[in-house]
């Protein structure tokens, strides 16, 4: 048996954090939009600690008459069995972590939760009266067929969600598929078989009425999430909680970004001794600001709005990266739309390889 975390102590150093962050200048007078409960598995946590934080936000800050409010929560049964605590806590959108519809793959991908189990999840979220809901779904998988995942992906549709993300397996560096990808060379799909799995997703799903509006993120009207678009957007965010990260416009055009410390332990111990709980931070300078808005704004498929960045930046995009700008459109990889620079559709192949050429 794991011990329970000491969630009271938990909220009280969330609540210090933010406490710290409203009283800072660059936070007076602005108001909330968008709060996102996620990273690990936050709906463990009682439904009370998410009450507590809303509360002392509306009170600290001001929210937005829209504002969106999203979990992100596991299909378990322990965990949908809370659903409804959280609905009247004031979560107003769920994303809910499913991956797979597959129980083979599901225990492949080391989920406790089964195919019926998730499916479960999610009628249980509707019928507390949750009105957006995600799903997470996950394709590309070691040794999956094209057919396979389509079996999960219209199992997802027929669910009928706001929002789907479906996103591509990746093994990235420092984790445990990762290492295991090491000892013994997992069979994922090539490069030509990994763009069917793109470009069939994403024109299935776009024929289902669910519009691309970045590169692995799929909404109906209205619904894209609020949340992931003020990232892309290069919007100003708080973050608190273990682990939790936060960035926010300087002067000068510059960028100031944080980390929290990781442990749970010791950050409740700094958050409530001293309000905040930083374990590292960076400056960016204004060259560094705008290649990273570049490098996250293009993969949107709208792209970035030309008159913003020379208002955010003082410059215009396309004065400041002539050369890039012109070698991409030159192969026909980007392209200015609407005073919009976007990826083409051949582009998006390559999201990831030309969205970091421009990181300085």
């Amino acid at each position: 048996m794991f011990a329970e975390p000491p969630w009271l102590d938990y909220t009280k150093a969330l609540l210090a954090e933010l406490k710290y962050y409203a009283a800072q200048p660059q936070f007076q007078g602005r108001k909330i939009h968008s709060i996102f409960f996620g990273g690990g598995t936050p709906s463990l946590a009682p439904a009370r600690l998410f009450e507590d934080v809303l509360n002392q936000a509306a009170t600290d800050f001001s929210f937005s008459d829209d504002i969106e409010i999203t979990l992100e929560a596991n299909p378990g049964a322990s965990e949908a069995g809370r659903f409804k605590a959280y609905h009247d806590a004031g979560i107003n959108r769920l994303s809910i972590g499913v991956q797979s519809f597959n129980n083979t793959e599901l225990k492949w991908l080391e989920r406790i939760h089964s195919a019926d189990e998730a499916i479960k999840a999610y009628d249980m979220a509707r019928e507390v009266g949750f009105n957006h809901i995600n799903l997470d779904l996950m394709y590309a998988l070691p040794h999956q067929k094209l057919d396979e995942w389509f079996v999960s992906l219209e199992k997802g549709l027929a669910l009928a969600p706001e929002h789907l993300s479906c996103y591509q397996l990746t093994v990235e560096p420092h984790t445990a598929l990762h290492v295991t990808h090491q000892k013994q060379k997992l069979s994922l799909p090539d490069e030509d078989l990994a763009l069917d799995f793109f470009w069939q997703t994403r024109n299935r799903l776009g024929e289902a009425g669910y519009a691309a509006y970045e590169i692995s993120n799929f909404a109906q009207d209205g619904e894209a999430c609020r949340h992931n678009r003020g990232y892309w957007l290069y919007d100003d965010y708080i973050g608190i909680g273990a682990g939790a990260a936060g960035k926010w416009d300087t002067s000068n055009a510059g960028v100031l970004r944080y980390s929290n410390i990781r442990s749970p332990s010791t950050y409740i111990e700094a958050a409530l001794k001293h309000g905040l709980a930083v374990n590292s931070d960076e400056h960016l300078r204004a060259d560094q600001a705008m290649g990273e808005a570049v490098w996250l704004g293009l993969r949107q498929t709208q792209g970035i709005d030309l008159n913003w960045f020379n208002q955010r930046f003082d410059q215009p995009l396309l004065e400041t990266y002539p050369l890039l700008v012109q070698q991409w459109q030159s192969q026909g990889y980007l392209e200015v739309v609407a005073q919009h620079l976007r990826l083409t559709s051949t582009g998006l192949s390559l999201a990831d390889d030309i969205s970091a050429s421009f990181l300085v």
